[in-house]
């Protein structure tokens, strides 16, 4: 069903049987947020989706596979809105969210994207740059993942990605309003744990990966 039938079909529900279900009211915030019709992205539908993956207790597993519909979507706009509506997700949708984003199953959907053995023949630049930079920003602010570390290393050794991206701060931050203008070591103690091992490591690559931690911090908080 086209994302405006979905979008119509649940205000329709909404209008005569009261508020949407949990599963259509993911629909209906994705739909909202990654809408191609739109010059820009709607923050606010981001955090209603957001909310509602936290506060349905299907919402962590049924909400990467709709975000994998969308990521793979043939309209540029709707796959990068998609892509920036995960990243949210993986800061704010909690450890269930993330472990199912972890999982070799979903990232094989983002496989998918850059593969020329399924969407990387007709996926826009543009779009699977987005991806590459996504999975690598994961590589250096989650090394505990495994599977997303061991899904990007098979990508480089297979020629997919041919370098390592910059990182464009900007592009990984939650968005300004309206979350909370908090430090990032208040809403997230194992962080804040990590960067310190990091910054007594011995080894190059720990220290850069600090330092981009601590970049970062400094323009959320500078919000």
């Amino acid at each position: 069903m086209a994302a405006t039938a979905v979008a119509a079909a649940v205000a329709g529900t909404e209008s005569a049987q009261g508020p949407p279900g949990p599963a259509a009211a993911l629909e209906l915030w994705l739909n909202k947020a990654t809408d191609p019709s739109m010059s820009e992205q709607d923050w606010s539908a981001i955090q209603n989706f957001c909310e509602q993956v936290n506060t349905d207790p299907n919402g962590p597993t049924h909400a990467p596979w709709l975000l994998a519909h969308k990521i793979q979507s043939p309209q540029e706009k709707e796959a990068l809105y998609a892509l920036t509506v995960l990243e949210m997700c993986m800061n704010h949708c909690g450890e269930k969210f993330h472990s199912e984003v972890a999982k070799f199953r979903f990232l094989n959907e983002l496989i998918k994207v850059l593969s020329p053995k399924y969407l990387g023949s007709w996926a826009t630049e543009k779009v699977k740059g987005r991806v590459i930079e996504i999975l690598f920003s994961w590589t250096v602010w989650f090394p505990e993942d495994i599977k997303i570390r061991d899904a990007y290393q098979m990508l480089k050794k297979q020629g997919i990605i041919k370098q390592d991206p910059k990182l464009p701060v900007d592009k990984i931050l939650p968005p300004p309003s309206p979350w909370p203008k908090s430090s990032i070591f208040d809403a997230d103690e194992e962080k804040s744990k990590l960067l310190t091992r990091l910054l007594k490591s011995n080894h190059p690559e720990d220290l850069q990966a600090a330092v981009l931690k601590v970049a970062v911090v400094y323009v959320i908080t500078s919000f």
